[in-house]
């Protein structure tokens, strides 16, 4: 689905992403790789199907679009090292012509070498590329003549009615000075957001994105 921001055209994904086509920059927020591995660890089973679905899902993006830049908006790993870190380093090796980006986030905790060893550019606490400031975190306030992306969150809505039950639906939420991606894992919880007027949201249900006044 294409939509304008901030005078730009974006394409929302159901893989929770965005492509900014003017730049040929792809956004993924909150990956959390290694986060089924943490639960593992601590004697929750979390089956391997999981995570397997985070790689085959960030494979597909860059072979449909093949980016010149992808931007990790924070969160990529989840805390520690885990064996999902040699996987992305030879991950990324498979895409030269592309550049890969990590806003920092709160789980991004090793030092800084950890991530520039696979070839990642670091960038703390934001990334400017006009007319967006991307970072992990939302803002009370947003600087003037910028527009916020970010991640964080993991925001979703709750489908209403007898038949929903309060079923959690991840969306993307784009309000008039910042936009809230949904978290790309596939193991991550929900934050249920709170529009204000005017502001847009979009569900990701499968494989189609749904306005939310269209669910209604």
């Amino acid at each position: 689905m294409n939509i304008q921001v901030a005078g730009e055209k974006l394409e929302l994904h159901p893989y929770k992403s965005v492509y900014w086509s003017r730049r040929r920059a792809l956004w993924i927020a909150d990956l959390h790789l290694g986060k089924a591995s943490h639960f593992n660890r601590a004697g929750i089973a979390i089956p391997e199907a999981v995570t397997d679905a985070n790689w085959e899902r960030l494979y597909e993006l860059l072979d449909r679009y093949h980016p010149r830049d992808v931007l990790f908006l924070g969160d990529l790993f989840h805390s520690q090292y885990n064996i999902e870190w040699d996987i992305l380093g030879r991950f990324l090796r498979t895409f030269p012509d592309t550049r890969f980006h990590l806003i920092m986030g709160n789980h991004d905790i090793l030092e800084d070498r950890h991530y520039q060893e696979l070839g990642l550019l670091l960038h703390e606490p934001y990334l400017e590329w006009s007319p967006f400031l991307f970072s992990h975190h939302p803002l009370e306030e947003v600087p003037e003549d910028w527009y916020l992306v970010c991640g964080h969150i993991h925001p979703a809505v709750r489908l209403r009615g007898q038949a929903y039950q309060g079923l959690r639906v991840p969306c993307f939420y784009f309000g008039a000075r910042q936009a809230i991606l949904p978290a790309f894992g596939a193991f991550t919880g929900t934050g249920i957001i709170r529009p204000h007027r005017g502001d847009r949201i979009f569900m990701v249900a499968e494989d189609e994105i749904i306005p939310a006044e269209a669910a209604e």
